[in-house]
């Protein structure tokens, strides 16, 4: 795939360079969860054996299979397309990781917005891998927008491309992912990237990929700072904050998902309680998110005595599953004493929750909790708050765009420390306070009025400055200017 002609479903040639419309890769979201959930049924493959439905996806894209599968499921197409000007939205869509759901936000805000009526939209997977667990969970008036904007067309000439993922993602790619753009960059009318990273800087090869596009959106003042200040081009990097589907994440919509009686949630210390304050954090397994800051603070403030019970939805990142035996070794090395009547619970979810049901999770919570280390927006937190809960949050990187005293409870910040491996090795990013955590953890749970307060003020804001509908306004006039130049 890191070829340089790299061939896409949306993107035909320029009229003025060549004589006929050249072969494009074909790919069907509405058969594509059929198919492959038929096809390894007959093989006998299971949904856990992802690698082989992985492959099995890619090995039923030739031409011949998908024209049949196309001619079953939908109506012909003519080829041709209208000459007027296209936006290429390529993210992970199908992936259910965080530039999944922020691309998701975009596209649903964009469709149907009163300034793209003039343009066409499309989208492509591009980035992490495709989870069909993730597809399977979408709502279906998501699929349908799939379905629909993935069949969509452009000239090359009259597109402007969006690549929104990491830089190491974009053309050429360092690792296997459909190439974004899809041709030359100069082939295209313009080339956005859209990114973010969690820590203080942007190392040195990733400048030069944003250096390399027309444009380089990011979504906080923070990403302004740290982006320019590690050599990427000040006339390029445009904030572009990140919207929340506020309609979508609205309490009164929504009955509480039943966390206490659900199969779903392991109990990994501590014993149940009848009734308890329920504590909901949301991260994806790994040392950047601060799960070991919480579990100190919470087994440090709380006991069973306490009636509280602290409920963590997370998936592996790099890792294993075995999310009660770390939690467990954890707490044995940590010098913790356990108190008299016993660890306050905590309970693990580590199966996949559609996003249909997202919101009765945090409808089931009494606040939300995530003292993470850096994050690029923090998107459950925001989903959090648009869920009218309040929400305690390390104060620093991505959330400082939307984090108050007034909506949130900010989590200072004790020092910034040096990562000491992975990929962001030798950066800085925060380190907050437990202490400070055990005090705002307490503070949440003792006093409900001023909680559900500054709950109702968190979704006040998003409603103001975060909707769709706010957002879209933002992101087309952004693209329109690009189309002008």
């Amino acid at each position: 795939m890191n070829t340089s002609e790299s061939d896409n479903q949306h993107v035909l040639p320029n009229p003025e360079s060549h004589s006929h419309t050249s072969k494009c890769r074909k790919f069907t979201f509405h058969s594509l969860s059929l198919l492959v959930l038929l096809t390894s049924i007959y093989w006998g493959f299971t949904r856990t054996n992802y690698y082989t439905v992985h492959h099995l996806k890619y090995s039923l894209t030739s031409p011949s299979i998908i024209h049949a599968i196309e001619s079953f499921f939908l109506p012909s197409k003519p080829v041709s397309v209208p000459s007027n000007h296209c936006v290429l939205w390529m993210a992970p869509f199908l992936s259910g990781g965080g530039y999944s759901s922020e691309g998701w936000s975009y596209i649903l805000a964009l469709h149907g917005h009163r300034k793209m009526q003039s343009l066409r939209l499309a989208i492509d997977h591009h980035g992490d891998l495709e989870s069909l667990a993730f597809w399977e969970g979408l709502p279906v008036h998501m699929k349908n927008l799939a379905r629909e904007l993935y069949q969509a067309r452009c000239r090359m000439n009259e597109t402007v491309v969006i690549c929104h993922s990491e830089p190491g993602a974009w053309f050429p790619p360092l690792f296997e992912t459909t190439p974004c753009p899809p041709s030359f960059y100069h082939n295209f009318k313009s080339v956005v990237g859209r990114t973010m990273f969690e820590t203080d800087r942007v190392n040195d090869q990733h400048v030069q990929r944003c250096n390399t596009m027309n444009y380089v959106w990011v979504p906080t003042e923070f990403h302004m700072s740290t982006f320019v200040q590690s050599g990427v081009d000040p006339s390029k990097v445009v904030k572009i904050v990140q919207p929340v589907d506020v309609k979508f994440f609205d309490p009164v919509r929504y009955k509480p998902f039943r966390l206490a009686s659900s199969s779903r949630a392991k109990l990994v210390l501590g014993s149940r309680v009848k009734k308890s304050f329920v504590f909901l954090s949301i991260f994806k397994w790994e040392y950047r998110k601060g799960w070991d800051v919480l579990l100190k603070s919470y087994l440090k403030e709380f006991s069973k005595d306490d009636g509280v019970a602290l409920y963590l939805l997370t998936n592996p990142y790099h890792t294993d599953q075995n999310f009660g035996n770390k939690i467990l070794d954890f707490v044995d090395s940590s010098g913790m004493v356990k108190p008299v009547s016993g660890w306050a619970p905590v309970y693990v979810i580590d199966s996949h929750i559609p996003l249909s049901d997202l919101p009765r999770v945090y409808k089931a919570a009494d606040a939300f909790v995530l003292p993470s280390r850096g994050e690029g927006w923090g998107r459950p937190m925001v989903e959090a708050m648009s869920m009218a809960l309040p929400v305690i949050a390390t104060n620093w990187s991505g959330p400082t765009e939307y984090l108050t005293d007034d909506n949130s409870y900010p989590l200072p910040v004790d020092r910034l420390s040096e990562v000491t491996e992975g990929p962001f090795k030798g950066h800085l990013w925060a380190e907050p306070s437990e202490n400070k955590l055990q005090v705002l953890m307490r503070q949440v749970m003792n006093n409900l009025t001023e909680a559900t307060a500054i709950g109702r003020k968190a979704r006040e804001d998003m409603i103001a400055r975060f909707s769709p509908e706010i957002v879209a306004d933002i992101v087309a006039d952004n693209i329109l200017n690009i189309l002008r130049q």
